[in-house]
């Protein structure tokens, strides 16, 4: 009796003993999972700070500027005697040297893509494809200075009318940087995609190229479309190479051997204390920033949307 009666009292003290853990655990999960949101939290308030910083200063500068003057002006002055504020000439040097950022990066690091997809063997891709990330990794001050006396005089070699500082070389350049980032998320893209879609296009006499451009990339195709579109994105926001290879010539043109400035290119040069603070033309710098993040956001909205609507789900 006395032995039962031990037993029937140690059971209620085990289950009171189980409850008391799984409500520890559960305020260990509650406050890891605070934590957690509380790191989350930091990239979303940062990038409102950032957006709310640009729009209340961009404000100021817009009460002054009309809307349709500062989109639609072919001339943009701001710190001579006649200020001009027309962001075209801006806009225009920064597409100027994306696009042609785009014509050497895109071609190279989508065949750097498929051979690391399709033909690298595995030894060779965990070697090449940690040595061509390391390009992302190269200082980008250090690839404008490389623009400016490597690739410039090469370039005047073969055009001589080309300018010291020219779009072309910031371009060219630019277009190198962003090769990794191309490369890596194809090949990612490419990576993803079954073995069994490779064997069957085998089994119906496809050579191995074909394979690779008609049943690989097709299949892979948002993704290496969002690696276009973000590679082009980061090459609209790069500073340094365009500050220092592609001049500060605010004209607008298509020539790429002329000198340009970029949108970030006239952030980073103004910036350095050239326009008192709270003036008009330091408040222009706000109005630039403020395009150049509207531009960088619809591209990446664009890759995501692109993702979203042509993925391809394998079961």
């Amino acid at each position: 009796m006395a032995t039962e009666l031990t037993a029937a009292d140690a059971r209620p003290n085990a289950r009171t003993t189980v409850d008391r853990g799984l409500r520890a655990r559960r305020r260990q999960e509650r406050v890891v999972g605070f934590v957690l949101f509380g790191f989350s939290a930091v990239s979303i308030l940062t990038t409102l700070g950032i957006v709310a910083v640009l729009l209340f200063e961009s404000s100021t500068f817009f009460r002054q500027i009309p809307l349709i003057e500062f989109f639609t002006g072919t001339r943009w002055s701001p710190l001579f005697e006649s200020p001009h504020y027309g962001i075209l000439p801006l806009l225009s040097g920064s597409l100027l040297i994306a696009g042609g950022a785009a014509i050497v990066a895109l071609p190279l690091g989508l065949a750097a893509a498929i051979f690391l997809s399709e033909y690298a063997h595995d030894r060779v891709r965990r070697v090449l494809k940690p040595v061509l990330e390391i390009l992302a990794g190269v200082p980008t001050v250090v690839y404008g200075y490389f623009a400016l006396t490597f690739v410039t005089p090469l370039i005047r070699a073969i055009v001589p009318s080309t300018s010291v500082f020219n779009a072309a070389s910031a371009a060219i350049v630019m277009g190198i940087m962003i090769i990794p980032m191309v490369s890596s998320l194809s090949e990612d893209a490419m990576s993803a995609v079954p073995r069994s879609l490779r064997e069957a296009a085998y089994a119906l006499g496809a050579t191995k190229v074909e394979v690779a451009t008609r049943t690989v990339v097709p299949a892979a195709l948002s993704g290496i479309i969002a690696s276009f579109i973000l590679a082009i994105s980061r090459a609209i926001g790069e500073t340094m190479i365009v500050t220092i290879a592609a001049g500060a010539t605010a004209v607008l043109t298509l020539n790429p051997f002329t000198s340009v400035q970029t949108m970030t290119a006239f952030i980073a040069e103004t910036a350095k204390g050239e326009a008192a603070h709270g003036t008009i033309e330091y408040q222009s710098i706000f109005a630039v920033g403020l395009t150049l993040f509207a531009i960088t956001l619809l591209m990446n909205i664009l890759s995501n949307v692109v993702l979203r609507r042509f993925r391809e789900v394998y079961e």
